[in-house]
């Protein structure tokens, strides 16, 4: 083995001396020649969190390579934000589900089971009663209530500059839907972000999840979407043939087990709940990763055509959010503020990004098959605590680019270049542009869904605020005595 050895060395000698490299040569770091300066094992892909759709933990959107902090020369002067709940137990339909399932598994009377399902032996369902469902989860690392505050921790930090914590009689308002989850996520966001300042400065306003609020609501929907022809063609029969493949492995190694691939999905789905709640799940690796492609995807087909682009309607409930941050845009913070910090469901912000045209495909899904790439990955979309941040930014003169305000978009935490308009500062788009681009191509909300003049026409709490603290905090008891969900109702008009 020496002469190997020397000359494995001397190989290594020549290969420093052939590029320059001098492990003493004076004014430089000392580096073992194969170290990698940067990293080559990009595994997002590889990750079950980017195969869970909207119902597992967050994750940052895979991105382009675009720098997240401000571009050289530029500053943020506003802020406009709308954010999912954070990661959650089940609601109440899919967890009878996962009950109907587990049932199935239990009703073979195994007495000790075996193979991929031998963690059973002493597996406890991770659901402690009804009382806790649909509620935000405040244990583990992927804790809802955690998502909530350090997200606001950290754009506290981000977006911090905004605002003068030593400023007297200062309000900065935040709005959140009425949904229990959605306020909690909302409250803890605040907590994060403004710190000690939260309960004096911040004014909560609720956002009730009613059809009477029109279009002033951070929750808008058709009087009757005229486009669900798809979206209820999306049952059992259209998942996936990973799915049969599963229920088979499984069945061969039970007793008397007899799993079908609807029992797969939803025994799938409920594993993305357990690790919102624990952190960890047994079930994950009792699924292949093709199988879990093969369950993200039947997430991707269901948001795309249920909430998202696939649905003609969806563009239009989209533009009460966009055509309302575009007015804030132009005011700018003089006029308008610096910081919009908004809360709502999953299915309310898939819509602001078909209206905004970000993450929209250029076909619509196929569902015969899976399209390789696939640029509706619903993991990047709206995971649990998903969030779409819309930058304004005051730029000094580049070179190539002229001083002025420009627009960006970040998706989960990735710059996503608006489309048509990439030639401002870091791939941002001026406001004069952005403005006239996105003006033009939105679609009109009343028209569309059906409302009438006796409706709100335009969303307009972000300028008709209340200013009282009372419901920065919870009132009542966070989780209910009985089965069932708090919500705020609000009056009519």
């Amino acid at each position: 083995m020496a002469p190997l050895y020397s000359t494995l060395v001397a190989a290594l000698a020549g290969a420093s001396m052939a590029t320059g490299y001098q492990a003493n040569r004076p004014g430089t770091q000392n580096r073992y020649i194969f170290a990698k300066p940067y990293d080559q094992s990009f595994l997002d892909g590889y990750s079950v969190l980017k195969h869970v759709g909207g119902q597992g933990p967050y994750s940052n959107r895979q991105s382009y390579g675009i720098g997240r902090d401000p571009p050289g020369g530029c500053a943020v002067d506003q802020v406009i934000m709308l954010k999912r709940h954070g990661e959650r137990w089940p609601d109440p339909g899919p967890a009878a589900n996962f009950k109907t399932s587990l049932n199935k598994i239990y009703s073979t009377n195994t007495t000790s089971f075996t193979g991929a399902l031998s963690f059973l032996n002493s597996w406890e369902y991770f659901v402690p009663g009804n009382r806790y469902i649909a509620l935000e989860s405040y244990n583990g690392p992927y804790a809802g209530l955690l998502d909530g505050y350090r997200h606001g921790a950290e754009y506290g930090v981000r977006y911090g500059h905004l605002w003068d914590p030593t400023a007297a009689n200062i309000t900065i308002p935040m709005f959140s839907s009425g949904y229990e989850r959605i306020l909690t996520t909302a409250r803890k966001f605040g907590e994060g972000f403004f710190g000690w300042n939260y309960t004096d400065v911040v004014a909560m306003n609720i956002i009730p999840e009613q059809v009477y609020m029109g279009a002033n609501s951070l929750t808008p929907t058709c009087l009757k979407d005229n486009d669900t022809a798809i979206c209820s063609q999306l049952t059992a029969s259209n998942l996936q043939p990973q799915f049969n493949v599963a229920a088979a492995r499984l069945n061969s190694q039970t007793r008397n087990l007899n799993l079908n691939a609807t029992d797969i999905y939803n025994l799938m789905q409920m594993t993305a709940y357990e690790l919102n709640v624990r952190g960890y799940s047994d079930w994950v690796d009792v699924f292949s990763l093709d199988e879990w492609v093969a369950f993200g995807y039947t997430q991707d087909l269901s948001y795309y055509y249920c909430s998202g682009p696939g649905d003609k309607n969806m563009r239009a409930v989209g533009a009460v959010y966009a055509n309302a941050s575009l007015t804030l845009l132009n005011e700018g913070p003089e006029k308008a503020g610096a910081i919009y910090l908004n809360f709502c469901h999953d299915t309310n912000i898939t819509p602001v990004l078909a209206a905004l045209g970000l993450s929209s495909p250029a076909q619509d899904l196929p569902l015969d098959h899976i399209p390789f790439p696939n640029d509706y990955n619903t993991a990047n979309i709206v995971p649990m605590g998903g969030h779409l941040t819309i930058e304004r930014l005051t730029c000094n003169a580049t070179v190539n680019t002229e001083a002025g305000v420009y627009v960006r978009h970040v998706l989960n935490e990735a710059v996503v270049p608006f489309t048509g308009c990439q030639t401002g500062p870091g791939f941002s788009c001026s406001l004069s542009n952005y403005t006239s681009l996105l003006s033009s191509s939105l679609p009109n909300f009343i028209q569309t869904c059906g409302f009438n003049s006796s409706y709100p026409q335009y969303l307009d709490f972000w300028w008709n605020y209340n200013t009282t603290h009372a419901y920065n905090f919870e009132t009542q008891s966070p989780i209910p005595a009985e089965e069932g969900l708090l919500t705020y109702q609000g009056t009519a008009a």
